[in-house]
């Protein structure tokens, strides 16, 4: 099991908790306001017409989508300026974790999440202290649609993507971030495209072989992922044990 795959399934663990719900809620609100402050017509403005998907895979009803559109269309945000922060740093185990977030309030978010950080056994360091571990990718879920390993893989050549992991109703897809817009699009002629992001991905991932060392790893990401003004948690390691 990749590092990748083990931390999609924590994070679809933690969404079925009605507070980890709400944070999700919160996290796409946050996204669809600021990509859509200009534009907010997802015909015309591709990125929000994606990160209208993504909501809708993540399980946000359609009713608060509309109602987000409907405010932004008639030139009423809430007038609140977001920044995107990316914290770099060490999770249980020397793991090394990038941490990004989408706040109103650069203070608190660095204070909440290097609190969480530290009381949870790890530690923030400077910029470009790990990323340089990291790839920043595009990363695409697809439905399989009952099309075999080999069918999948001639489609994502095709669409212009690196790799894929194959599983056996969905396929993660992975592109260069800057490709991951085109990539989608060509895929989304074959297959149902259920979601499309950029993630950091880890280079050489650290091997955790115990379940001791694993339940550390999930209480840190637990943790950080509840801080409010937390956005994604990315670890470079990867479990091999049973």
């Amino acid at each position: 099991m990749s590092g990748h795959s083990k931390w999609h399934s924590i994070r679809h663990k933690k969404a079925a908790n009605d507070a980890a719900r709400g944070k999700v809620l919160t996290k796409h609100a946050k996204i669809l306001m600021v990509i859509g402050r200009n534009d907010p017509c997802p015909e015309t403005n591709k990125p929000l017409k994606n990160a209208i998907a993504n909501a809708k895979s993540d399980g946000v009803p359609k009713t608060n989508i509309e109602k987000i559109l409907k405010k932004l269309a008639g030139g009423h945000d809430d007038g609140v300026i977001y920044s995107d922060l990316v914290y770099e740093g060490f999770a249980p185990g020397g793991v090394p974790v990038v941490i990004t977030s989408l706040t109103d309030n650069t203070n608190r978010a660095y204070t909440d999440i290097r609190t969480a950080v530290m009381k949870n056994g790890g530690t923030l360091g400077s910029s470009g202290s790990v990323m340089f571990l990291f790839d920043h990718v595009g990363v695409i879920t697809i439905k399989n649609d009952n099309k075999s390993e080999d069918e999948i893989f001639e489609l994502v050549i095709e669409a212009g993507a690196e790799n894929f992991e194959y599983e056996k109703d969905e396929s993660i897809i992975f592109t260069n971030f800057s490709d991951l817009g085109k990539v989608r699009d060509a895929l989304a002629e074959n297959l149902e495209v259920l979601k499309a992001e950029p993630q950091y991905k880890a280079k050489d991932p650290i091997k955790i072989d115990n379940e001791e060392d694993l339940a550390k790893i999930e209480k840190f990401i637990d943790a950080v992922e509840d801080v409010e003004d937390t956005n994604d948690v990315y670890l470079g390691f990867e479990y091999t044990g049973k």
